[in-house]
C-alpha cells in the first residue's frame, strides 16, 4: 500500500466496525435484529475489503477477525485470577431445605431472596476484557489454572470482540453446543462413519479444544454468562444487578432466571423446568440457586471446593426401562452401516419411543448389549434415544449376541472398513441402491440441483427398475422410461418432471457441490468453493494448499475435498455428469467492474433472486444498499420498481434494467457504469 490511509476509509471503517458489533449484539444477544442478514453480510463484505486493501486498518474488536488463519500447535496454560468453583450437588428437596437453613444460621437472618438459575450442560469459561475488548478466554481446568482458548472461542458469534462499554473486567459462564446443532453434527459424523457424540457436553468440550478455529467456527457454538468477578467494582450489589449488567454490556445471560423469595418457590422454578426443559434448544440439568445478595454471598464465602451461597439442584436422570427385541440395520448415504436396536414401546422424555440408536458395532461390544436384554434407556441431549446399559444381571440365557452383518443388509454387497483406525462398518458397493437413493435426493434437493416432484417414493421406483444408477442418468431419462414405471405417473406428471430436469442443468456451480455431497461441504462453503474456483475442473485439480484458501476450511476439510475428487469412482461419475450440467460459473465476469460502485436494486428480476443479485454484485466489488441516497451509482430496475426508481430520477443516478446490466458485466454491452 502506498501513501497514507484516507481519512475518509479510517472513518468508514471504524463505522463498519461499529455497525457491525452493535447488529451481532441485536442478533445474537437480543434475538431482535433490526437489519436482514443480507444487510449484516454487505456490510461484513465491505469492511473485509477495507482491510485487506489497507491491513492497518485491522483491530482485535474486528468482527472480521472471528476465525484465525492457522491451526493452533497446542493450548497455553492460564492462570486465573480468581478461582473457578465447581457447585455443591442436590437432588431433593429436604436438602434444599438444608441448604437454606444453613444460609440462615450462618447469615444469623430470614431476610434472604434467592435467585433460580438454570443449569447449562456446558463447558466453563471465563473471559478477560480490557478496555471493553476481548484479550483472553479460557476453560476453567482445575479451576486454579486453565487452557486459552481464545482464538476458538473468538469464533463464538454470540460473544461480543468488543463490549458496549470500554470496560477492565472478566465474566464467567458457560459455552454449549444448541442440540439443533448436536444433531445435525452427529448425523454428519454417522455419514462419515466418525464416533459419535455421547451428549452436547461432550460435543462442546471436543470442539472447545479443536487446535483449528476454522472447524470450531463451522460448530455454531454459543454462550450464556452469570458471573462477574469483583462485581462490586462495578457497583453492583446483587446477582440479579449482575445479569443485567452482563447483558447491559453486551454478553447473553440465560433468560429464565427468576428472583424468589421462599424456598417453596425454589422447589416450584424446579419442578417447572424439570418437565418444560425439553422445550429449549439447549441442554439444561438442573437449576442453580444462589444467594442474591452479593453483600450476603461476601460473608457466607467458599469452602476448598465450592461456594456456600450456592447449590446446584440436578433433575434426575430420565430414563426407562424396556426390552431389546431385534436389531436392524441402516445403510447411510456414504454407506455407513448403523445398528438400530427395535424396542418394546416405551414413554421416555414425553413421547414414545420404539428404537434407539446402537451407534456402532465396538459399542455394543463395549456395552455387552443381546438381542432380549432388558436395557435402560435415556435420550442424549434429550434428543436421540440410546441404550445406556443392558441389565445383564436379570438374563435367562436365551439372549442373542449381536453379530455385524457378513453382507450389506440392501443390496447383499461386501462390507468392511472403509479406512484403517475406522470404526464404522461400510458397504462397499459403490452401486448399493440405499446409497444411491440417499445420494440421489441429496442431488435433486432444494439447496442441490432443485429438481422438483423427484420424492422419495420416485427415486425409489426409479433406482429399483434400473433407470437410475448415477446422478447423470436422471439427465437420460425419456418420457417413455418413465411412463412404464406404471400407476402415478402420468403424461403432466412426466412433462413436469422433465422440464425440472432441464431447467437444474443450468444451475450454478455451487447448486452442483452440494448435491455432490462431498463430505463436511454445505451450501455456504459450496458457494466459496464455486466462487474461489469458479469451475468444477479447477477445483477438481486443486492441491490441499489450494483448498485451504478458502475461508472455512481447514486441514482436515481440505483433506475430505482433496479425497473426494481424487477418487476413481467420482471421478468416472463426473466426466459423465459434465456432458449434461454446468460445471462453471453462471456469468463471465468482469472482475472488479463494480469496485467501489454503491448498488441498489429494485423491483422483481427474471433471472435472479434478490440474494443472487446482491451475492453477484459483492463478488465483482460492489456494495449493496437498500436505500437510494446521494451516495448511490447506481439503481438496477427490474418489474414494479415502486419509488426507489423515482427517488433515483430525481437525485439523476444512473439507471440500468436487468438486461443491461448483465449485458454490461459480461463485456457484451460498450455502456460503463461511471
Amino acid at each position: 500500500m502506498d501513501g497514507k490511509i484516507p481519512p475518509e476509509v479510517i472513518e468508514r471503517a471504524k463505522k463498519l466496525r461499529e455497525e457491525l458489533n452493535y447488529h451481532s449484539y441485536r442478533y445474537y444477544v437480543l434475538n431482535d435484529p433490526i437489519i436482514t442478514d443480507r444487510e449484516y453480510d454487505n456490510m461484513l463484505k465491505e469492511l473485509s475489503a477495507l482491510e485487506k486493501k489497507y491491513p492497518e486498518l485491522i483491530t482485535p474488536d474486528s468482527p472480521t477477525q472471528r476465525v484465525g488463519e492457522k491451526p493452533a500447535e497446542g493450548f497455553k496454560e492460564v492462570r486465573h485470577s480468581a478461582r473457578l468453583y465447581s457447585l455443591d450437588n442436590t437432588y431433593s428437596e429436604e436438602e434444599v431445605l438444608e441448604f437454606h437453613n444453613r444460609v440462615k444460621r450462618l447469615l444469623g437472618t430470614d431476610d434472604i431472596k434467592y435467585i433460580c438459575e438454570l443449569k447449562i450442560d456446558g463447558l466453563s469459561i471465563t473471559l478477560r476484557y480490557e478496555s471493553g475488548t476481548l484479550v483472553l478466554a479460557a476453560t476453567r481446568g482445575d479451576g486454579a489454572v486453565g487452557e486459552d482458548v481464545t482464538a476458538n472461542v473468538r469464533t463464538i458469534k454470540s460473544i461480543p470482540l468488543k463490549l458496549r462499554r470500554p470496560l477492565d473486567i472478566e465474566i464467567r459462564g458457560e459455552v454449549f453446543l444448541p442440540k439443533s446443532e448436536f444433531k445435525n453434527l452427529n448425523d454428519e459424523r454417522s455419514e462419515e462413519g466418525l464416533p459419535l457424540f455421547a451428549n452436547p457436553r461432550n460435543a462442546a468440550a471436543g470442539t472447545l479444544r479443536q487446535l483449528d478455529p476454522q472447524e470450531v467456527a463451522k460448530r455454531n457454538l454459543d454462550a450464556f454468562f452469570y458471573q462477574i468477578v469483583d462485581p462490586r467494582r462495578y457497583k453492583l450489589e446483587t446477582q440479579w444487578d449482575v445479569l443485567a449488567f452482563i447483558r447491559e454490556i453486551g454478553l447473553k445471560t440465560e433468560p429464565h432466571a427468576k428472583l424468589v423469595e421462599k424456598t417453596e418457590m425454589v422447589i416450584d422454578y424446579w419442578e417447572y423446568w424439570q418437565k418444560e426443559k425439553h422445550v429449549l434448544d439447549y441442554a439444561v440439568d438442573g437449576t442453580v440457586i444462589k444467594v442474591n445478595s452479593i453483600h450476603q454471598q461476601e460473608e457466607l464465602g467458599y469452602t476448598a471446593k465450592s461456594p456456600r451461597w450456592a447449590i446446584a439442584f440436578k433433575f434426575p436422570a430420565e430414563q426407562a426401562r424396556t426390552k431389546l427385541t431385534q436389531v436392524s440395520f441402516q445403510v447411510g448415504r456414504t454407506g455407513v452401516i448403523t445398528p438400530v436396536a427395535e424396542l418394546d414401546p416405551v414413554e421416555l422424555s414425553g413421547t414414545v419411543v420404539r428404537r434407539a440408536t446402537l451407534h456402532n458395532f465396538d459399542y455394543i461390544l463395549e456395552k455387552d448389549i443381546r438381542i432380549g436384554d432388558l436395557v435402560i434407556l435415556e435420550k442424549a441431549g434429550e434428543i436421540i434415544p440410546q441404550i445406556v446399559k443392558p441389565l445383564s444381571e436379570v438374563r435367562t440365557g436365551n439372549e442373542k449376541l449381536i453379530e455385524p452383518p457378513e453382507r450389506c443388509p440392501v443390496c447383499q454387497g461386501p462390507v468392511g472398513k472403509g479406512k484403517e483406525g475406522e470404526v464404522a462398518l461400510r458397504c462397499l458397493n459403490p452401486a448399493c441402491p440405499a446409497k444411491l437413493e440417499r445420494r440421489i435426493m441429496l442431488f435433486v434437493s432444494r439447496d442441490a440441483m432443485d429438481i422438483r416432484g423427484l420424492g422419495g417414493k420416485l427415486v425409489k421406483r426409479l433406482i429399483s427398475t434400473g433407470l437410475v444408477g448415477n446422478f447423470s442418468d436422471l439427465y437420460k431419462l425419456t418420457p417413455f422410461e418413465l411412463a412404464q414405471l406404471g400407476t402415478g405417473i402420468g403424461d403432466k406428471i412426466i412433462a413436469n418432471l422433465l422440464r425440472e430436469i432441464d431447467n437444474s442443468k443450468d444451475k450454478p456451480l455451487s447448486k452442483l457441490l452440494v448435491g455432490l455431497g462431498i463430505p463436511g461441504v454445505g451450501k455456504k462453503l459450496a458457494l466459496d468453493l464455486a466462487k474461489h474456483f469458479e469451475t468444477l475442473e479447477s477445483l477438481e485439480k486443486a492441491k490441499i494448499e489450494d483448498l485451504l484458501e478458502v475461508q472455512g476450511v481447514g486441514n482436515e476439510l481440505a483433506e475430505n475435498i482433496y479425497n473426494f475428487f481424487h477418487n476413481e469412482e467420482v471421478l468416472k461419475e463426473l466426466d459423465e455428469l459434465k456432458k449434461f450440467v454446468n460445471t462453471k460459473e453462471p456469468l463471465k465476469k468482469r472482475e472488479g467492474i463494480l469496485e467501489g460502485k454503491k448498488i441498489v436494486v429494485t423491483g422483481t428480476l427474471k433471472n435472479y433472486t434478490r440474494k443472487e443479485i446482491h451475492d453477484l454484485i459483492i463478488a465483482l466489488g460492489g456494495e449493496v444498499s437498500s436505500n437510494v441516497s446521494a451516495r448511490t451509482d447506481l439503481v438496477i430496475v427490474g418489474e414494479n420498481p415502486g419509488s426507489k426508481l423515482e427517488k433515483a430520477k430525481k437525485k439523476g443516478i444512473k439507471i440500468m434494467s436487468e438486461e443491461e446490466f448483465l449485458s454490461t458485466i459480461k463485456g457484451e454491452n460498450s455502456d460503463d457504469l461511471s
